[in-house]
């Protein structure tokens, strides 16, 4: 019988499942923990455990799992092409409180790719079908998988479908897009559509979702079960309190500029190691901030001043001088330089 936290209870509950996006120097155990303070999601998946002949477990991702301060189920990804790795990679993770084991098809980063790993394996859908065997054979608990639409053409999904289907997945979240595409262009939902139309298992919706009116038409457009939501929990970490209070049909909760300024600095507290020195935690800030400046103005200056800071004091005057308001902020990024935050070195959903 399954628990009521596990993959399975989730997927048959009568709300959509919404997942958090695993973003790779991003959603670790201090963030995961800030989250739960703004709603949280109803699953979190951790950054990618690098998998090839020789890897080990990495510790830091590892303690999201052995320390989840959610409340809520952990999936575990993995990322490689090796298959005996990958397959003992799965086995190491099992022996671990997670709800599933989720391979990564998506990642769209060239240092990735180029190893023919993340996104990278969708230019060759046999070997995708043989590490998918390989994993569902290895597997006792639910196995996931995490795909974009195809490597720079999108016409591949169709072999890869009966790939997908063939190999008895718990659940594909798809990102509507290629890999070459990034996070550039428009979201293809109706791949999405087809994969939930086509495939036995549920299908979770991947890209583009930043508020509560975009999360409705996504579920309305796909009929996915479901929807992963990566840059717009950085920006908005009140995004699945939103959904969930649209859905009641309760009053949604609309922050402020005062209340984003708390957020930033929760943020700084949660995810800055005093013992590390003050620039390169003020560096780390602008990581974040890359995303979350997006909603404040329309003319790119808190981004502009946020990038020449070199202190915690001057990182907290610029933010509260744009952020020192009772007014509220937008809930999706302004049209304003987006390709900043979709240039990212690492995927962000």
């Amino acid at each position: 019988m399954d628990s009521p936290t596990s993959l399975h209870s989730l997927l048959r509950a009568d709300e959509p499942l919404l997942v958090l996006a695993p973003m790779q120097d991003v959603t670790d155990l201090p963030f995961w923990r800030l989250m739960t303070r703004y709603g949280g999601a109803d699953l979190y998946c951790t950054e990618y455990f690098r998998v090839h002949p020789d890897s080990r477990l990495d510790r830091h991702i590892l303690s999201s799992i052995t320390e989840n301060p959610t409340g809520r189920p952990v999936v575990a990804q993995m990322m490689g092409n090796d298959i005996p790795g990958l397959v003992r990679a799965a086995k190491e993770l099992e022996q671990h409180p997670v709800a599933a084991i989720d391979l990564n098809l998506g990642c769209p980063v060239p240092v990735v790719y180029r190893k023919c790993a993340g996104g990278g394996l969708l230019r060759d859908p046999q070997r995708v079908d043989s590490i998918l065997g390989a994993l569902r054979d290895a597997i006792s608990i639910p196995f996931t998988v995490k795909t974009r639409i195809g490597f720079d053409d999108s016409s591949v999904f169709d072999q890869l479908l009966p790939i997908f289907a063939r190999h008895s997945l718990d659940l594909l979240t798809v990102h509507g897009r290629t890999v070459k595409e990034m996070y550039r262009s428009v979201v293809h939902y109706d791949f999405i559509a087809r994969a939930v139309a086509t495939l036995p298992c549920p299908v979770v919706a991947n890209g583009n979702v930043g508020t509560v009116q975009s999360a409705e038409e996504v579920l309305a457009l796909t009929g996915a079960c479901g929807l992963m939501i990566g840059r717009a929990a950085i920006r908005n970490p009140w995004i699945f309190q939103q959904i969930r209070q649209h859905r009641r049909g309760e009053p949604i909760f609309l922050p402020t500029g005062r209340d984003v300024l708390d957020y930033i600095h929760a943020l700084y507290e949660a995810v800055c190691d005093p013992e590390v020195r003050e620039l390169s935690q003020v560096q780390k800030m602008k990581k974040y901030l890359n995303f979350i400046s997006h909603g404040v103005e329309p003319t790119g200056q808190f981004q502009h001043s946020i990038r020449r800071v070199m202190t915690k004091d001057d990182f907290f005057r610029v933010c509260a001088e744009h952020l020192d308001h009772g007014d509220t902020v937008p809930h999706e990024p302004l049209p304003m330089a987006l390709a900043a935050s979709d240039a990212g070195g690492s995927e962000t959903e």
